[in-house]
């Protein structure tokens, strides 16, 4: 079984936040006695890319067509269905190993358009060069960056190995903006971090789930319980977790459980579609055949626990938060979770390009299906204390189009993108908040957390408002512009 994992259990992230998926680097699997090909519609297909070929008004490469056709057949099935060309193909296995050509800074929007540069990654390119937290990307390569998309100036900034990107930096306290030639390198990104945020609490976080991240979980456990060898509570950050890699999961929640504990199965079509994994090495071990989570301290199966999530943690994040909860193993606060609960296996057609199919639904360990419903918090907090801000606004799961419907319990009620709403949105966007730094003295939820921990009182969300209230507020709020 272990063996079998290995090679066909990855999980990765797509283009949608969320995205849960199976790679299988194998040729595409068939079932026995599959239904013989529809010959007619086959035909109709052949007739179309003749009459686009003959009639269309200028000429059209073979491989688009068929491309495109590929690509439109999968797409329409679900929102996770895709096919991927060479470059996401390769972008999508670069995530689940946590590496990638690039800088080595994390980026944010600031206020005025610039990209704000959240912090260098220690000892990447931008690290060396001199790049510091809070400094303002004006320009790249001299295009400048107003305007333009996170995913775009991302886009810029990656490249081949040992190729130049020229950074335009503004920095606060100097006269005149800086350049920095930055040489392309490959970065090892880390998905944990943790701290102390006082005697005796600690606070680990997961940004993503990717192949390392259960040895890393483990390493920063055992460095903070050397810190401090009687930590009383610890809180597990699963905000705006979008999900990675199943093993991943599987071992971050088996680090708190029991063991063997089954923590996720699976229900498909295929037979290896229909399985439980459970707390166990083969299940979750992917980079060498050692026990990351064997040198733990005992006491991280007792230490009480607060799992932190939003709107933003999906998928393998909701795998490790509806386990944790179904064992009531820790208290989970925050909001309602993405919802995103359906696996998808990658098969590929090439040795480039492959299609990402949802092949099963996945659910907790008391069977419960996420899917389009999300993990609900025992204790619901809301991002600022004055309210949830823009996370109360995202899409979840159950708004895209084509998803798939929860198979075991009623789905929650799809947010309608309404004029209300979007009113709503503008007066959320008028408080001009600045990004969250998350496990900062700032944080509201993990200032909560702490207090649960402690057994002080928790700020809670506020009930729902009725839109006529809401309607009031409004009015009141617009009125001041």
């Amino acid at each position: 079984m272990g063996k079998k994992l290995k090679n066909s259990g990855l999980v990765g992230l797509g283009v949608v936040a969320g995205v849960a998926i199976s790679l299988q680097f194998s040729a595409m699997a068939q079932k026995p006695m599959d239904p013989p090909l529809p010959l007619e519609e086959l035909r109709q297909l052949a007739d179309v890319f003749g009459l686009i070929k003959s009639d269309y008004v200028e000429p059209v490469e073979d491989k688009k067509l068929l491309t495109e056709a590929i690509s439109g057949m999968v797409a329409s099935l679900d929102p996770h269905s895709a096919y991927l060309d060479k470059k996401a193909y390769a972008e999508l296995r670069e995530g689940s190993q946590g590496k990638f050509v690039g800088l080595g800074i994390e980026i944010g929007q600031s206020e005025d358009g610039y990209i704000k540069i959240v912090a260098p990654i220690e000892d990447s390119p931008a690290w060396r060069a001199g790049i510091k937290p809070g400094d303002l990307i004006s320009r790249l390569d001299n295009t400048p960056v107003k305007g333009m998309t996170l995913d775009d100036s991302i886009k810029k900034m990656r490249g081949e190995p040992n190729s130049k990107v020229s950074l335009t930096v503004l920095r606060k306290g100097e006269a005149e903006p800086l350049v920095f030639n930055i040489t392309r390198e490959e970065i090892h990104q880390k998905s944990v971090k943790g701290k102390l945020v006082e005697p005796g609490y600690a606070w680990v976080r997961i940004s993503q789930f990717q192949e390392p991240t259960v040895d890393d979980m483990a390493a920063k456990i055992i460095e903070l319980y050397k810190q401090d060898p009687n930590i009383k509570g610890l809180v597990l950050d699963l905000r705006n977790d979008p999900g990675g890699v199943l093993q991943g999961a599987i071992g971050v929640a088996a680090a708190f459980l029991p063991k063997d504990s089954p923590i996720v199965s699976t229900n498909g079509q295929l037979p290896d579609q229909k399985q439980i994994f459970y707390g166990r090495p083969e299940y979750y071990a992917l980079r060498n055949d050692s026990d990351a989570l064997a040198k733990l301290p005992a006491a991280i199966k007792r230490v009480p626990m607060v799992v932190l999530v939003n709107t933003g943690s999906a998928s393998a994040s909701e795998i490790v938060a509806g386990a944790l909860q179904d064992y009531k193993r820790a208290e989970i606060i925050g909001t309602q979770t993405f919802g995103k609960g359906s696996v998808q296996t990658i098969r590929q057609l090439t040795a480039d390009t492959a299609v990402k199919l949802t092949t099963a639904r996945y659910y907790t360990p008391n069977g419960r299906s996420i899917q389009a419903k999300g993990i609900t918090p025992d204790v619901p907090v809301d991002e600022y204390a004055d309210g949830d801000g823009l996370n109360a606004l995202r899409t979840r799961e159950a708004d895209l189009d084509k998803h798939l419907v929860n198979d075991r319990e009623q789905e929650g009620e799809k947010t309608k993108r309404d004029e209300l709403e979007e009113q709503l949105r503008i007066v959320a966007l008028e408080k001009k908040r600045k990004p969250l730094d998350y496990g900062s003295g700032d944080d509201f939820q993990l200032q909560q957390a702490l207090n649960h921990l402690k057994g002080l009182p928790v700020q809670t969300a506020k009930p729902a408002t009725t839109v006529v209230s809401v309607e009031a507020g409004l009015k009141k709020d617009l009125a001041k512009k």
